[in-house]
């Protein structure tokens, strides 16, 4: 009498365990993974968010602009002359959202006139992210825009 094995059991308990071991090493996969953060203070620029919507909408009514010419590798920026007499201080900052080791500052030292011009034609090319801060007569201004160079 020849008996024929039932191989059923087998192939369920084989997927189960196909399925553990997947998960499992997804979960492993998961752990172990490690975000690297485009700015290590996250949480608290997060917390400033507003008062930087605020900076915005004022520096958008003052006026104020940030214009980069790709093909000259300039940026200008234009704020308004009457600013420069109340205790003005700014910075302008080049962030290079895929490589944090690539991203420069710069003082905001605009002429009489408002305008300051920054050759940046030698930087890596690529997206950047271009933002101006300054602060004029006890308010903070702000103006962030993407260039590609």
């Amino acid at each position: 009498m020849n008996t024929t094995r039932n191989l059923w059991p087998l192939g369920i308990i084989g997927a189960f365990v196909a399925i553990f071991i997947g998960l499992a090493t997804v979960v492993v996969i998961a752990a172990t993974h490690r975000d690297s953060l485009v700015n290590a203070d996250y949480y608290e620029q997060e917390l400033k968010f507003q008062d930087q919507i605020d900076s915005a909408a004022r520096a958008e009514k003052s006026g104020a602009k940030l214009v980069f010419d790709a093909a000259a590798g300039l940026m200008t920026i234009t704020v308004p002359a009457t600013q420069l007499a109340q205790n003005f201080a700014g910075t302008l900052t080049l962030d290079r959202p895929s490589d944090a080791t690539l991203d420069r500052q710069f003082p905001l030292a605009p002429q009489t006139d408002g305008t300051q011009t920054l050759n940046i034609s030698k930087l890596t090319a690529g997206l950047w992210l271009a933002r101006v801060k300054w602060n004029a007569g006890g308010e903070s201004y702000f103006i962030e825009q993407k260039i590609k160079i």
